[in-house]
């Protein structure tokens, strides 16, 4: 009987262990009001908020995705401040970072303009082999549509990202642009690196002790302001 509990109890382990959720960091960058929180918001919740303020700090929410046949992966998506002024703040937030969305308006070139800024950001405090895609945001504003489309591609070619427009207004492409980064991320995670214990550490080390598991169906939302303590 004891061989058997303990086979059992085994059994529960291994079971355990294969089951284990992993959470992927992803940062949300890009100028201010190009509509980072609303994509956010879209995607997280199905909501958009035309009277959006502006991102204080830095806010995020964990979404699961199913990859792979039926393996759960969370990613834990970081809204970051546009302004000049929260930079040195938000710089902190992309370590640990698996993957990125950077965003511009195509309604404003000035926002274009400064993707290269933000990449080059990015590129100095994350890893080379972050999944990147470059987001051409307010698609539904065709009618005052300051970049074209083949000049988004053009620099997501030539910087290496995937592209793609969106609108959080009406939903387009939302969804995809999120998971495509998400999947892109556990694609360049093999199976045998997710299972080895060196990686299992470093999630470990890159998770956010405020994530908890009481309802894993749910949406959780933490905001953090500049000037908390």
């Amino acid at each position: 009987m004891a061989d058997n509990a303990a086979e059992t109890e085994h059994e529960r382990s291994s079971s355990s262990e294969s089951e284990e959720e992993y959470l992927f960091k992803v940062v949300v960058i890009g100028d201010s009001a190009v509509g980072k929180s609303n994509l956010l918001s879209r995607y997280a919740r199905g909501e958009f908020n035309p009277q959006s303020k502006a991102t204080i700090g830095v806010e995020f929410q964990t979404q699961s995705v199913e990859v792979d046949n039926g393996r759960e992966v969370k990613a834990q998506i970081w809204d970051t401040a546009g302004q000049e002024r929260f930079r040195a703040v938000t710089s902190a937030y992309y370590r640990g970072a698996f993957g990125a969305l950077v965003v511009y308006d195509i309604s404003r070139r000035l926002t274009f303009d400064g993707v290269k800024r933000w990449i080059d950001e990015l590129n100095m405090h994350s890893d080379t082999t972050i999944a990147r895609i470059l987001v051409g945001n307010k698609s539904d504003l065709e009618h005052i549509r300051e970049v074209s489309v083949e000049e988004g591609k053009s620099l997501a070619e030539a910087e290496e990202m995937f592209f793609m427009e969106t609108s959080a207004l009406d939903s387009t492409n939302v969804k995809e642009a999120f998971e495509m980064v998400i999947r892109e991320i556990y694609n360049n995670v093999s199976r045998k690196v997710l299972n080895s214990d060196s990686y299992k550490a470093q999630l470990s080390l890159n998770r956010v002790s405020l994530v908890d598991n009481a309802d894993e169906g749910s949406t959780q939302t933490h905001k953090f302001s500049c000037c908390s303590r």
